[in-house]
């Protein structure tokens, strides 16, 4: 097992990290915004991009952080015109607004809290610019594989799961570790057979039991594609195998993940289920950030309880390991096949079930199209086959 790839501290802890966040006025965004508005002598905001869904709130952050129009991406024209005229300038503009965004500001720190593979443009664009990266974008990890890890530079993960791990690694050396344990809430479906969830809706799927997030990542919850896509992120970030990696299902989402050591100790990172300390923690790695968030209180009874997981209900963990075994382009082709899936199950086109069927059925024929990546554009090029396989396929499902 390779070193994990986590920055000393940037600076010492009275210096202000310079703090670009792509994605702000989402879910982790908005966090990020008031971890960093809880401690300005910690954190500075110089720069933020969004698609372009709530113009209102882009010019609102600007205005608060004093950012000029040069320090604003938005990616949809419209949008852009329209925080373009509220801030008095031109702000960054289209799709590849975000990129152009870390190439342009000079920061300590980039959180990446963008939706999808479209993110992998700005993950490069990171690593390339010496800023440490706090990825909440798991999906361009993923899609970029090694051409991510081959980048250079830092890499600090935001996700619950993979900052736990983190965390729990400093209890030992690496070469002691014996095993990870990735935890599951179980989703919205816990305890339901396939059968069960034939007919459920997307309203069904957003009712996450514990955590309050995006619509793409609740539904990725629900199939448990999002813990596929954690396993595969985790064997890039800590220089794992898939083998090493177990799942387990936790309900309470108390414990965010954990480390076996050689000896017989297994490590844990437990607190109430909240973003705002793992965002926090990637933003000052190593440091930590005094009252970010409540502490567990032990005074009050409390149950914890770990399930194995359904594999046969919920194949998508399967799956993710076969393909970060395959290694390759073939994580870029469960995330794209899902991404398309997933669409398609919010415009009622496909049952829920579906969704994972298309990821598979998409795998079993992408040894025709899949490559080792040399570049950014052969990922470009197998996730635009892997998507149009998957609309294909939906077509034939929903015919």
């Amino acid at each position: 097992m390779t070193p994990q790839r986590f920055p000393p501290a940037l600076c010492d802890n009275e210096t202000v990290r310079k703090v670009v966040i792509l994605g702000s006025t989402g879910s982790i965004g908005t966090q990020a915004l008031d971890v960093i508005r809880d401690n300005p002598d910690a954190f500075e905001v110089v720069g933020i991009s969004a698609a372009g869904s709530d113009p209102a709130t882009i010019v609102a952050q600007a205005r608060e952080w004093g950012l000029g129009a040069g320090q604003v991406g938005v990616a949809k024209q419209e949008a852009a015109d329209e925080v373009s005229r509220e801030l008095g300038g031109e702000v960054l503009r289209g799709d590849a607004a975000a990129e152009t965004l870390v190439r342009h500001v000079n920061a300590d720190v980039v959180l990446n809290a963008l939706v999808g593979s479209l993110g992998l443009a700005s993950t490069l664009a990171t690593l390339d610019s010496g800023a440490v990266l706090a990825l909440a974008n798991k999906e361009s990890l993923v899609a970029g594989g090694d051409i991510v890890m081959a980048r250079g530079g830092e890499i600090v993960p935001v996700d619950s799961e993979h900052s736990a791990m983190a965390q729990c690694l400093r209890a030992g050396r690496t070469e002691d570790v014996e095993r990870f344990v990735l935890t599951a809430s179980g989703g919205p479906f816990r305890g339901q057979t396939r059968e069960q969830m034939w007919d459920a809706t997307p309203a069904q799927a957003a009712a996450h039991p514990t955590w309050s997030m995006g619509q793409m990542n609740t539904l990725n919850s629900a199939t448990m594609v999002n813990k596929g896509l954690e396993l595969i992120e985790a064997t890039l970030l800590f220089g794992i195998s898939p083998d090493i990696i177990d799942v387990t299902v936790h309900p309470q989402s108390i414990v965010h993940s954990m480390v076996t050591f050689v000896d017989g100790a297994t490590i844990a990172q437990a607190s109430p289920p909240s973003m705002k300390m793992p965002i926090a923690h990637a933003l000052a790695w190593p440091n930590r950030v005094a009252d970010v968030q409540p502490q567990l209180d032990f005074t009050q009874a409390m149950d914890w309880r770990f399930e194995p997981l359904d594999e046969e209900a919920f194949p998508a963990v399967r799956l993710a390991r076969e393909v970060a075994r395959a290694r390759g382009t073939f994580p870029a082709v469960y995330n794209a096949a899902n991404e398309e899936a997933a669409s398609a199950f919010l415009a009622g086109k496909i049952r829920f079930p579906q969704i994972v069927d298309t990821i598979d059925f998409v795998l079993d024929s992408a040894s025709d199209f899949a490559v080792v990546p040399s570049s950014f554009n052969d990922i470009v090029a197998v996730e635009t086959q892997a998507r149009a396989r998957a609309i294909e396929r939906v077509k034939t499902i929903s015919a």
